[in-house]
């Protein structure tokens, strides 16, 4: 067992940190003491200093607050190790905090291990060190030893412990650690609730962060902006905007964070008019000045479909940072605007603002998207000749899938058996779907098997690769697949369409009659499609994935969730009004191919957003070129 879940085995700090005796070990200390005496106690490895005239306590301190280097620190410590303060607790606590200060936590846990008889409060400064280093595990493990010492935990333990099983993602001792709140009646401290709903939300039990955040007798923003953040992280956008609202009826004033995350909420959902009313309050705010704000700004009107909305607001910035840069780059490129995406890269370079390995991952991603092959192959050579960084697990998923996408399968799987480094599911999910666009069955087997190796759990890859057997008519390898599905408890995600209509997000799911104005849908989409027919529509059957009469796939296929979305936009808004919608898996092929018609019949620019890119539909063309 590791950490809190040994909690009944003996602590023994001297297994898990390395200890670094200054007094006995430092070359720098003896040089320091110079001709000061020392003499060796027969029965310790540590020398002793002969009596000295004693400085006067009062002077440590002071001393020890103004050392401006590691070194500086090291003396110091050798002259009150000299001057027998070596066991005062408000010395050796500055001390400790000194070496935290400088990063050196080390020489902090020596100093430590030296105290005869730690307080809370000693205990509490050291893993607050470990914790604030992002030394989570030994932050953790140390908070197993104090409670082994006997030592109870405080409001001011909990915060850094909760903090590290945060970071670390780890539920399990989280929930243990709640429990010693409860038990050292702790949970009332507005603080420790703070930390409590991060550990949570940062875990992905939203639910247990929203319960103890509702229990919380007083809430700080802290808590507030813990409980939203974890909202839109997980996954959670609508909820991120009621949160919003309820903060608002709580006349509890935004922040940063707060507002960070709305604005991803709104770009995730495709809320474009909730985004502009942010956008609104942000610049009456002062939040405008604010470059991750207005980096979030761009990314938000680019993902809700406004590519020119989110270019002039980039275009009146001041002040760049690379992160800036990269959301422009990122915003053409999952809009299929691959060549201005590299016209952004270019200036950026002229402005002499250096790429770094997350600008190449935009750019590369970029270039797959609109089928830049050569232009992709030059930039992932520049990145390690001219640039000299060293290839990532990204930016090898992104050239694996510029290569599938353009039918080089081969140089695909000979780029992912050649990496420097061990492929993860990223890089094969990339060769997978090349697989799944080209049809070859007997790579995607093979990079399958590797696949589930390496990311067992993700039911994503499992559906995918159902989907190739499926449009191979393979449909006992179908219920293979699934079967081993069922086996290992993973789930299909189900697909859902959004579309903002009057400051409220829609949800619609497949075959969905739950809407009042379902049967004027239904009737509208009939009525399309029979349009779409006469105009040349020919139903992609393969894209239902059933053994079912090709009669039955056409009438499944109508009722898809993109088209449901659509049908609802076109029912409640004006003539001309563009349609954004948004998916949160790939579009269906056939619902890909049915709106190239419908915007033809009606008239209509239909901006459809999948999980991969967009899709600007216009007089039966659509601006991915069917290079998707």
């Amino acid at each position: 067992m590791r950490g809190l879940a040994g909690l009944e085995h003996p602590f023994d700090l001297s297994k898990h940190l390395s200890l670094c005796p200054l007094v006995s070990q430092s070359s720098n200390l003896i040089s320091f003491l110079g001709k000061k005496q020392l003499h060796f106690r027969p029965s310790s490895d540590q020398f002793i200093p002969t009596p000295a005239p004693a400085e006067p306590i009062r002077f440590f301190p002071a001393l020890l607050q103004d050392c401006t280097s590691l070194g500086a620190l090291k003396q110091s410590h050798a002259r009150l190790v000299i001057h027998g303060f070596g066991q005062n607790m408000f010395l050796v606590t500055k001390l400790i905090l000194s070496y935290s200060s400088f990063g050196d936590m080390v020489s902090s846990q020596a100093v430590f291990d030296r105290i005869r008889s730690p307080s809370s409060f000693l205990w509490n400064v050291t893993i607050r060190g470990y914790a604030t280093h992002d030394q989570f595990e030994r932050a953790i493990l140390l908070y197993t030893g104090m409670r082994h010492c006997g030592n109870f935990p405080d409001k001011f333990t909990f915060p850094f412990v909760l903090k590290s099983c945060a970071a670390l993602s780890d539920l399990e001792r989280g929930k243990l650690v709640h429990q010693h709140v409860v038990v050292h009646g702790c949970w009332t401290d507005v603080f420790v609730g703070a930390a409590l709903v991060d550990m949570y939300a940062k875990c992905g039990s939203v639910d247990d962060a929203r319960q103890v955040f509702d229990k919380m007798l007083i809430r700080d923003l802290v808590s507030w902006t813990s409980m939203i953040s974890g909202y839109v992280h997980n996954g959670y956008n609508c909820e991120t905007l009621e949160f919003f609202a309820v903060m608002q009826r709580e006349e509890v004033r935004p922040n940063r964070v707060s507002l960070l995350s709305v604005l991803l909420a709104c770009g995730h959902l495709g809320a474009m008019r909730m985004g502009e009313r942010f956008h609104s309050y942000i610049i009456r705010t002062g939040f405008s000045a604010d470059i991750s704000v207005v980096t979030a700004l761009v990314d938000m009107y680019a993902n809700c479909g406004s590519l020119e909305i989110a270019r002039n607001l980039f275009d009146q910035t001041d002040g760049k940072d690379v992160i800036c840069w990269c959301a422009m780059i990122t915003s053409y490129g999952m809009h299929g605007h691959g060549k201005d995406a590299i016209n952004i890269f270019n200036r950026m370079i002229s402005e002499g603002t250096r790429p770094n390995h997350v600008v190449f991952t935009c750019i590369l991603s970029a270039c797959s998207h609109s089928g830049l092959l050569e232009q992709g192959e030059r930039y992932f050579k520049s990145m390690v000749d001219e640039y000299r960084i060293e290839p990532r697990l990204n930016h090898y998923a992104c050239m694996v899938d510029l290569l599938g996408r353009s039918g080089r399968l081969n140089d695909a799987e000979n780029l992912v058996e050649t990496m420097h480094v061990p492929p993860d599911a990223g890089v094969f999910g990339a060769l997978l779907g090349a697989c799944r666009i080209h049809g070859n069955l007997e790579l995607a087997e093979r990079t399958a098997a590797k696949l589930f190796q390496t990311e067992p759990k993700h039911s994503g890859y499992y559906v995918l690769l159902s989907n190739i057997y499926a449009s191979k008519s393979r449909w006992t390898d179908v219920e293979r697949v699934r079967n081993v599905m069922v086996e290992r408890g993973l789930r299909k995600t189900q697909g859902c369409t959004f579309v903002e209509f009057n400051n409220q997000v829609y949800r619609f799911g497949v075959g969905d009659t739950s809407h009042p104005q379902w049967h004027q849908m239904h009737s509208l989409l009939e009525e399309l499609m029979a349009q779409a027919r006469a105009l040349g529509y020919v139903p992609l059957t393969d894209f239902v994935l059933h053994d079912i009469e090709d009669e039955m796939k056409e009438t499944m296929l109508s009722y898809h969730s993109e088209r449901l979305a659509i049908a609802f936009a076109l029912l409640n808004t004006s003539d001309g009004t563009p349609i954004r919608i948004t998916k949160n898996l790939r579009i269906c092929g056939d619902c890909h191919n049915a709106t190239k018609f419908i915007s033809k019949i009606v008239q209509r620019v239909i901006i459809v957003r999948d999980m991969n890119r967009f899709h600007h539909f216009k007089n039966k063309q659509c601006s991915c070129g069917d290079y998707w």
